[in-house]
């Protein structure tokens, strides 16, 4: 790993990053990650992108499967999928940094008809593989653009296809290639998916899903789960648990404000729901979030 991206990131990350560590960048989708200490789990629903971890380590957790990404390791999202993470080494000393990036389908769709197939075409949405010496130095080459903003919107988008580029044409091009075409079973489940993000506190039908994402209430029922590893009703309540803990969390909302703004009707549905996908009852998981985020 060239050790040039990792001090890039350092300063902007030290110099940006909020409380929860992530340091936005005028790049759209691109994001620096700074942690000074090791973290509890922390829960999203994730969009594609690519993380590479440039110093200390980080546990992922999709459904059963588990990977740790270390420094050097590039950790790869292609679909919209639930996981639960923790960074496990990050200290004062040596804290924890990383730069994530989304994936842009139509970027990706513009590539695929310039590149032949290459890569694996497995169903894993999450996987790990070494930081590619291309794909660090296009990264290096995008950071050092917050430099020169006046050149940005002549250098960006050339740069931005060329990390897709290198994406496509190492060993997962062919789970990122999927994301980019437009009859693949990965973008059809993601038309679905925005909908459930935009409206996550809605009864959503899932006859309305599976037409958004032009299949059969059936076949969308197979294909959701099988991209996603969750149904759509599942997916639907982790978004609004979610947004529910980051309401409680950053805003100061309680929990039963938390719950009707969300979708619940009953809070006890929701406290007991939120209890099993947390591991503690609302309040009492927010207190102690709270005091670990203040320790750190």
């Amino acid at each position: 790993m060239d050790i040039s991206l990792l001090d890039a990131v350092r300063r902007h990350a030290d110099a940006h990053a909020g409380p929860n560590g992530a340091a936005p960048t005028a790049i759209p989708g691109l994001t620096a990650i700074r942690a000074a200490a090791r973290t509890e789990l922390g829960y999203q629903i994730q969009r594609p992108l690519i993380c590479l971890v440039l110093q200390g380590a980080k546990h992922v957790a999709m459904g059963s499967r588990a990977l740790t990404v270390r420094a050097g390791d590039s950790l790869v999202i292609t679909a919209d999928v639930p996981t639960a993470s923790r960074i496990t080494e990050a200290s004062l000393a040596s804290p924890y940094y990383s730069l994530v990036m989304e994936l842009d389908p139509a970027v990706i769709a513009g590539l695929a008809t310039d590149m032949a197939a290459v890569g694996d075409v497995d169903d894993a949405p999450v996987r790990i593989e070494s930081t590619d010496i291309h794909v660090s130095d296009t990264a290096l080459r995008l950071m050092r653009l917050l430099d020169r903003p006046a050149a940005l919107p002549v250098l960006l988008p050339a740069l931005v296809r060329e990390l897709h580029y290198w994406l496509l044409a190492g060993r997962h091009g062919g789970a990122i290639r999927r994301l980019g075409l437009p009859d693949s079973h990965v973008r059809r489940i993601a038309r679905a998916v925005a909908l459930l993000r935009a409206g996550y506190a809605q009864r959503m039908p899932v006859d309305r899903l599976a037409a958004a994402a032009g299949m059969s209430p059936s076949a969308f029922h197979q294909h959701f789960r099988a991209v996603t590893s969750l149904t759509p009703l599942q997916f639907q309540k982790q978004l609004r648990l979610i947004e529910a803990r980051r309401l409680m969390l950053a805003e100061g909302v309680n929990a039963s404000n938390a719950a009707y703004a969300v979708g619940y009707e009953s809070v006890q549905q929701f406290t007991r729901e939120y209890g099993r996908m947390f591991g503690r009852p609302p309040m009492r998981d927010v207190a102690v979030t709270q005091r670990h985020l203040d320790a750190a």
